[in-house]
């Protein structure tokens, strides 16, 4: 049998990823032409007994002592083995339904874009793909992310991870 597999085809594994991952919020100290788009996701193989899935994108590289959440999303359903470009808007359209996405640490709904300091080393921003023993999380849009993530460890059989690496020069 396979193993537990997630993969982007807009950028490679443990390689740069794109202007159109980057944050385009000039109050995070990037030029504001970023895209700040999801990109598209693939997945395989999940374990036996895996009911729902979640992802999770964080940055442990991110100067703040505990690092950056820039999406977090649950309640994938189980027969889904995709998200497409862009799924991690504010309105959460392009996701499947059912999946719920809370606020990142940016503080807005949905995927926050790459916005490591200029100057600063290259950060690794680590998407996370968890597989649930558990339908649903119990949680709401106005849930924590840290709540949803304690949810996410607490029912996870197993994760797989893809790792993008950004820097602003």
């Amino acid at each position: 049998m396979a193993d537990f597999k997630l993969w982007s085809d807009d950028f490679p594994a443990n390689g740069f990823m794109t202007k159109a991952q980057e944050m385009n919020d000039k109050a995070f100290g990037v030029d504001g032409e970023g895209g700040n788009t999801s990109p598209a996701l693939q997945w395989e193989a999940p374990p036996e007994g895996t009911q729902s899935f979640a992802l999770t994108i964080h940055d442990p590289d991110a100067p703040t002592g505990s690092g950056f959440w820039h999406w977090v999303v649950v309640n994938i359903p189980v027969d889904v083995r995709s998200l497409p470009r862009n799924a991690g808007t504010a309105d959460g359209s392009l996701l499947p339904a059912g999946a719920l996405q809370v606020r990142n640490d940016y503080g807005t709904p949905g995927f926050g874009g790459a916005a490591p300091p200029r100057g600063d080393r290259t950060h690794r921003y680590i998407y996370r793909l968890h597989a649930l023993k558990v339908a649903q999380l119990p949680i709401s849009a106005e849930t924590t992310n840290a709540v949803a993530r304690f949810m996410t460890h607490l029912n996870e059989i197993d994760s797989t991870t893809y790792t993008g690496l950004y820097e602003l020069k």
